[in-house]
């Protein structure tokens, strides 16, 4: 019977030809993938990438600095979680409270090597402020009293 294998020569793999003329896996074929210029390990657009903030906070990365492609993602994750605690932080000393955190981290690709990493973050939070001294807000909050009153109701009918 024959061999009944496709050979990898035959169908389009976007992450690379790692296979030899038998169809085995090779562990010593070229490390860049199609169309790359490098491979990852020899990248100096990935060596020389600086990230820095942006925002007008007290925050870390105020400087450019460079930070390693394989712990970008806890290091962006753990400057974000700055703003957020910023935010909790504010709505504390202003009679606040923190409605809403959110916390997304951007990626991007490697134009020189093709590796997929983290590109930078965003921190959204929504501070709701109460004003106790407005008469709109004491109006509100005699409305919600009688709105409210009594709707909690535990009977025991024994």
């Amino acid at each position: 019977m024959s061999d009944m294998r496709i050979p990898a020569s035959s169908y389009g793999w976007p992450y690379g030809n790692n296979y030899d003329s038998n169809g085995d896996y090779s562990q010593t074929s070229d490390p860049r993938g199609i169309g790359q210029k490098s491979s990852p390990a020899e990248c100096e657009t990935c060596k020389r990438r600086k990230y820095q903030d942006g925002s007008n906070e007290m925050v870390s990365f105020k400087a450019a600095g460079h930070i390693d492609p394989d712990n970008a993602a806890s290091v962006v994750m753990s400057h974000e979680q700055e703003h957020v605690s910023n935010a909790y932080q504010k709505a504390d000393t202003g009679n606040g409270e923190v409605v809403r955190a959110s916390v997304r981290l951007k990626t991007a690709v490697c134009p020189e090597c093709g590796r997929t990493y983290i590109s930078g973050g965003e921190t959204n939070t929504q501070i709701r402020y109460y004003n106790e001294d407005n008469p709109y807000q004491k109006d509100l909050k005699e409305s919600d009293r009688s709105k409210y009153l009594g709707a909690n109701v535990d009977i025991d009918a024994g």
